[in-house]
């Protein structure tokens, strides 16, 4: 059966009919007859459809009674539906009536005024053409007619149809209700602007709209059913606080409205708003106070987690080995860093190698793979061991045959042994006439650099840059110490690494030359390294092809940070920009707040640190310096010496004492710990020479040593405390005291021994008993501010930071000298 609905909705309706049942005899049912005549158990409807289903007949009739119910409630809604849509056609359709009805009313309304207006402009016209007849037809020589007689009279006007305006009388207004100050406009002024609603209201109150009454419904069953009450159980969270926060992210932190944090403020009488900075303390009170726990953590939390998690075994997979050729000057480590290039079986592919940046991946023979770190005169490489990270995971020391282990060969081991990584040692030159190759594995004995051949576990490789002989030996040293250190990294994780190098090149911006440890850099990763950051927009590698990934131990040129990193920092990826300018402010404020802290000092300048002893800006009582000598008996004399001049209060140390010139990594050592540089007999090359310019470190040459001995000397003395001595130089009465607007009290004194000097020490005496200790802060004869204050004479004084004298109070005028101290 089909049904049908307004807005030509329809729905298909089962019917079901049912029959009359026979009853027999006795109230039993007859039983039916079959087609044999024989009689049939009675089967129901209901009973074979839920047969044909496969469900039970009670299962079928729950079934046809929930579809039943719903059908009912359907055309309820129907019906409640249609009555809602009836009264809102009829409510438009009244509305527009009088809408409408309004208008004509203000229409007519018009009409009727317009009408008005104009038959009152005829007859004043017809008043007026009367009025000037009769002047004319009375003469030239009358005199002016009164203005009040020249009106037409109002009854007149009245009796001729006009409407005449009248005033009322204050008793007529009293008696009609008004008042004499009712606004112009009245009641229809105060009513406002016209609106539909207020067209069409009558003074029957506003009726509750259907969708109110379900709302109110709803919340009244939600009531029931959480047990009766309105508001919930509040929750306690616990609160993470940093150092700093504004009261809006507590209030966010804590799941509370601002406005509510906000006046909880203002009732402690702090008047702040939603943006205003409040410390952890006042933080913790707040949140307490809401009855939440308070979990504090410190500033330097946001670079927990940079480093990542523990890579599982499982995800390791073999890396190249990162390797760094050091050794000193002319022992032919640039011959072998080239030689080297030239074993990369894909330069001969690409033509050749142009070498853009300090690191570069050569791929062997064999298919090996090695970055090697181009660090000339180890700069880098000091830089990345004074910021505690090392990238290298092996060094190649190279060694000239004709010249043996020189000083800075010996400085390289010890950079090696710090950064505890392995060594594999090349003699270099060994096609020279005086090569000697076993001389110079002997002279590495010294240095606790002991090779295979002498029982050691330092590989030794012969090799000769010049002729490119024993380059293949070398390079299979190098894997098979890689082998040994089982390189392994997750490519699969977030990058880090460290940073080789940077420069700010003027086409691209600020350009970092970065090696990865672990996981692979992208194009778009952000990356933090130091206290810069930025999107990787870019990467190159060394012969200038662009990069979609660097895997691990991979070189490349990373484009899109904000400023150049310093060598030596490491790099890490993070997830969001949010996070990456949180740590690189941290680090920021940390690094402004290490040099507003160290200063000039950090510049190693010994008239500056003597500037900083005088004025008790420092603590310091021991001098580290950095001694360079032209033998090793003169280091030692400069070493020993200076332990002489030593005391228990101040005490010279030389931190590092070597022969030879002053390189760059005796730069960074005096840097990184603040020491001048005592260079005996030796001179600095021009790489050191800029490179201490650059960063302030002084480095100070002599030839005599008691030169150097006395100018240390000198520098102890100056750290030492000076000795004070106090001198008495005269007294004064308080005669007066005056109170001075700005000034405040005022001392009129008279001098009664010796002098009384302006900024000298004073003492307050009240019955023999002292009872301030300060300065002089004014002394004044007259109106005049004086130098100084003979006996006899009388004076004006002021006190520094103190106003509690008395008439009769005594002063004691003195002076402290300041004898400095020197070393014997």
């Amino acid at each position: 059966m089909k049904q049908s609905f307004s807005h030509g909705r329809s729905k298909q309706v089962v019917v079901e009919k049912k029959k009359r049942r026979m009853v027999g005899p006795g109230g039993a049912t007859a039983p039916s007859k079959d087609s044999s005549g024989g009689d049939k158990p009675k089967v129901s409807k209901i009973a074979e459809a839920a047969k044909k289903l496969g469900i039970t007949e009670a299962e079928l009739r729950a079934r046809q009674a929930a579809l039943l119910k719903r059908r009912e409630m359907e055309s309820k809604r129907e019906e409640e539906a249609k009555k809602v849509q009836d009264a809102n056609a009829r409510l438009r359709s009244e509305q527009e009536k009088k809408v409408q009805a309004v208008k004509e009313r203000e229409e007519a309304d018009a009409r009727r005024k317009a009408e008005e207006e104009a038959r009152l402009a005829e007859e004043a016209a017809q008043a007026k053409a009367a009025a000037e007849s009769k002047n004319k037809s009375s003469g030239r020589g009358a005199a002016t007619p009164d203005p009040a007689e020249a009106m037409p009279d109002p009854s007149a006007l009245e009796s001729m149809g006009g409407r005449v305006k009248k005033s009322k009388s204050r008793d007529d207004r009293d008696r009609s209700g008004e008042s004499s100050s009712k606004p112009r406009g009245g009641e229809r002024r105060r009513r406002g602007k016209l609106t539909i609603a207020s067209a069409l209201g009558d003074d029957t109150e506003r009726q509750r709209s259907l969708a109110s009454v379900r709302r109110a419904r709803e919340r009244e069953r939600e009531r029931r059913e959480s047990g009766g009450s309105d508001v919930g159980e509040k929750v306690s969270l616990e609160v993470t606080l940093p150092e700093t926060i504004t009261l809006q992210d507590l209030a966010g932190r804590m799941k509370e409205r601002v406005a509510d944090v906000v006046k909880f403020m203002i009732q402690q009488g702090e008047m702040m708003r939603g943006n205003d900075i409040i410390d952890a303390d006042t933080a913790e009170i707040i949140a307490e106070e809401f009855g939440h726990t308070v979990k504090r953590v410190s500033e330097s939390d946001v670079e927990i987690g940079l480093e990542g998690e523990e890579d599982d075994p499982k995800d390791l997979s073999p890396r190249p080995p990162i390797v760094t050729i050091m050794g000193h000057v002319d022992h032919g480590k640039t011959s072998l860093l080239d030689a080297l290039r030239e074993t990369d079986v894909v330069s001969g592919e690409a033509g050749g190698i142009t070498q853009h940046i300090g690191a570069y991946q050569v791929t062997l023979k064999s298919g090996d793979k090695i970055s090697f770190l181009d660090t000339p005169g180890h700069a880098a490489f000091s830089a990345m061991r004074a910021r505690g990270a090392t990238a290298t995971d092996i060094v190649v020391l190279v060694v000239a045959a004709d010249d043996g282990a020189m000083p800075q060969t010996i400085e390289a081991i010890n950079h090696a042994k710090a950064a505890e990584v392995p060594i594999i040692v090349a003699v270099n030159k060994i096609d020279l006439p005086g090569a000697n190759p076993d001389k110079v594995l002997t002279d590495l004995l010294q240095h606790d650099v002991q090779v295979e051949a002498m029982g050691g576990e330092i590989q030794a490789v012969p090799v000769s840059a010049l002729q490119k002989t024993g380059l293949d030996q070398l390079t299979e040293a190098i894997t098979l110490q890689a082998e040994l250190l089982e390189l392994k990294a997750n490519p699969k994780r977030a990058a880090d690494g460290v940073v080789v190098e940077s420069q700010l090149d003027k086409g691209r911006g600020p350009v970092a030359t970065v090696l990865v440890k672990r996981g692979t850099l992208k194009r778009g990763d952000i990356v933090v390294a130091g206290a810069q950051w930025g999107k990787v927009r870019a990467l190159v590698n060394e012969r200038g092809k662009q990069l979609k990934e660097a895997g691990p131990s991979i070189p490349a040129e990373v484009l899109g940070l904000d400023g150049a990193p310093d060598p030596g920092e490491p790099f890490n990826v993070v997830d969001s920009e949010a996070r990456a300018r949180e740590i690189t402010e941290y680090r920021q404020r940390q690094k402004r707040q290490v040099q507003g802290k160290a200063g000039a000092a950090a510049r190693a300048s010994l008239e500056q640190l003597m500037t900083k002893l005088k004025d008790g800006a420092t603590e310091t009582s021991e001098l580290p310096v950095v001694v360079k000598g032209d033998v090793q008996g003169s280091v030692e004399a400069i070493s020993q010496s200076l332990e002489k001049i030593s005391t228990e209060e101040v005490r010279a140390s030389v931190i590092h004492g070597a022969v030879g010139g002053i390189s760059e990594s005796d730069v960074l050592l005096a840097q990184s710990t603040g020491a001048p540089i005592f260079a005996f007999n030796v001179r600095a090359n021009k790489q050191a020479r800029d490179l201490a310019e650059q960063e302030g470190v002084e480095i100070r040459y002599y030839s005599v040593i008691y030169d150097l001995i006395d100018d240390v000397r000198d520098t102890l003395s100056g750290m030492l405390a000076p000795e004070k001595r106090e001198t008495f130089i005269g007294y004064a009465e308080i005669l007066e005291v005056f109170n001075i607007t700005k000034v405040g009290k005022v001392a009129g004194c008279r001098v009664t021994e010796g002098v009384v000097k302006r900024g000298c020490g004073v003492r307050l005496l009240r019955d023999d008993v002292v009872i301030h200790e300060g300065m002089l802060k004014t002394l004044k004869r007259f109106k005049d501010e004086v130098a100084e204050v003979s006996n006899g004479t009388e004076c004006g004084m002021a006190f520094e930071k103190y106003d509690d004298i008395r008439q009769g109070d005594r002063i004691e005028c003195f002076e402290v000298e300041e004898i400095e101290r020197r070393l014997e």
